[in-house]
């Protein structure tokens, strides 16, 4: 009797397991088929165990921001993004705008275009009506924009006289702008020659060791110049020259004399004679220079050669609108 109560509590509990078994198998069914009979459920669950996103859509719109500034890519600008996009608000059709229709085309506080708009009045990059107190562009952006101006010019109005230049000479002839410390070449034209220095378009050198580069320093004013020297100054060659005082006699000695020339300073072997080119405000905006071997420029050569590169800084610079030489002071 006790034999059979065990085999029936077995039979019992096999039983059981086996239902649950089922019941289970049932249940896990029915929970991955339900959600492609309610496809309006929420929690519905795709094979892959993902939440399917439409019905997450189609349950809750997502909210649809207003963004009343097309440049911006983050919720949150930088003050300097902002006061860029500030300046590019205004247009022909709205050439003076008050602070909240500014904040209102940024979408930021009126707090932040104020402080913004204060900081570019001071430097004179937006102006103020007095009379209504809106803001408009200011003549700074006209004196920077006047500057990118005058490079492109430059590099446009120098290429005949370049070129002349070039075949009177037989040598490299380049033109070169000032950049922080180095002096910029827009253009190099190898000579003819078959002896001849590589071209350096596009390249940078030290200022303060390159002839176009002593021109261009020429043209700083007090605190520019001042600023210059706060820059190193490494040797290239064993001609460098690096000291400070000897530095600023040379450019007084461009400033006398109208024209720099370099002797190994930058390049061994390499010797160079430069002039400024003024635009037509009278400041100085580039210089040209003539550069070759050392075997061909000759110290005897130099005067000469001074006067002919002196004249096509002269030509391009009345091509700019200069009408005199920028007075000398020594």
């Amino acid at each position: 009797m006790a034999i059979t109560t065990i085999m029936t509590a077995t039979t019992i509990i096999t039983i059981t397991a086996a239902t649950i078994t089922t019941i289970t198998t049932t249940a896990t069914a029915r929970t991955v088929d339900s959600p492609r009979r309610h496809p309006s459920n929420r929690n519905m669950v795709l094979p892959c165990g993902t939440r399917s996103a439409m019905t997450d859509t189609q349950q809750k719109p997502p909210r649809k921001e207003v963004n009343r500034n097309p440049r911006r890519n983050s919720t949150r600008l930088s003050s300097v993004t902002t006061a860029i996009h500030l300046l590019k608000t205004f247009t022909e059709a709205d050439q003076e705008l008050g602070i909240s229709e500014l904040a209102k085309r940024l979408d930021v506080a009126k707090s932040t275009v104020h402080r913004l708009a204060s900081a570019l009045l001071d430097e004179g990059l937006l102006q103020q009506n007095p009379e209504t107190g809106r803001y408009g562009l200011g003549v700074g952006l006209f004196s920077l924009g006047s500057l990118v101006r005058a490079r492109l010019d430059v590099t446009t109005e120098s290429k005949l006289v370049l070129n002349a230049l070039r075949q009177e000479t037989e040598e490299n002839v380049r033109l070169a702008v000032l950049e922080r410390d180095h002096a910029v070449f827009l253009h190099d034209f190898e000579g003819p020659q078959t002896l001849r220095l590589r071209s350096s378009t596009g390249q940078l050198r030290p200022a303060f060791c390159t002839a176009e580069g002593l021109c261009l320093l020429s043209g700083l004013r007090g605190p520019q110049l001042t600023h210059f020297l706060k820059f190193p100054r490494p040797a290239r060659t064993e001609q460098t020259e690096t000291d400070e005082e000897a530095l600023l006699q040379r450019i007084r000695h461009v400033k006398r004399r109208g024209y720099a020339f370099e002797d190994e300073e930058c390049d061994p072997g390499t010797r160079c004679v430069a002039a400024p080119i003024f635009n037509a405000e009278g400041r100085i905006v580039a210089a040209v220079g003539v550069a070759g071997p050392r075997g061909r420029i000759r110290k005897s050569q130099v005067p000469g050669l001074a006067q002919k590169v002196i004249a096509a800084g002269d030509e391009i610079s009345q091509r700019m609108g200069f009408i005199q030489r920028q007075p000398i002071y020594v």
